[in-house]
């Protein structure tokens, strides 16, 4: 298998980990892809006509994507259940926040990293930092027992909180949060958190 991907994006962080935790990893060729929102990235268009990270070609040549489909697809490759528990809707909401947390802190890093000071959208920007925060506040008092486990939803979490601390070093996401700080301190020295460290 063939995965188009960054190891700076989140979305493909989880693929990875997910891929570690189910013992997939070597299974999976690794391109580097860096992509812009404004530009075409041929590799990765001519797979994806989305032309987005993460996109897993497999061994029979059909394209799989986005984060959440390639999870699903290795998780059945792996015939594990428990860290894609599909039918367990809290997991698979857990999921989906985690997801909605890496959108916000990506988009965040869109406007205020590649968009022109000048056109730079301020009401935007403050939206996704509130949106950040609400969100980890809810993990932080709602979730901890369902982030016990290592399932998609725990992996994705990890990989939202492992970004935030690579793009935004100085948010103080842990204060007042001593839970999913330290879910996160636990989570992060997985074998497969170690491996997968953005840079």
């Amino acid at each position: 298998m063939l995965l188009h991907h960054n190891p700076a994006s989140p979305f493909v962080r989880m693929v990875r980990v997910l891929a570690h935790e189910t013992g997939q990893a070597d299974d999976i060729e690794e391109s580097v892809a860096t992509i812009l929102p404004i530009e075409r990235h041929a590799a990765t268009s001519d797979a994806n006509p989305l032309g987005r990270i993460p996109t897993l070609v497999t061994d029979d040549g059909e394209a799989i994507f986005d984060s959440r489909v390639i999870c699903a697809y290795l998780a059945n490759r792996a015939g594990n259940t428990e860290i894609h528990p599909s039918t367990n809707f809290r997991v698979m909401t857990l999921f989906a926040l985690a997801q909605g947390l890496c959108d916000s802190a990506v988009n965040l890093r869109y406007e205020t990293g590649l968009r022109p000071e000048a056109l730079q959208w301020d009401q935007w920007i403050n939206r996704q930092r509130e949106r950040i925060g609400i969100v980890l506040d809810d993990l932080n008092a709602n979730w901890q027992d369902d982030l016990s486990a290592v399932h998609v939803g725990s992996i994705g979490v990890a990989a939202a909180l492992g970004y935030l601390d690579f793009r935004y070093p100085d948010l103080g996401w842990r204060d007042g949060r001593d839970g999913l700080a330290a879910f996160y301190e636990s989570f992060s020295q997985r074998p497969s958190m170690q491996a997968t460290v953005p840079g």
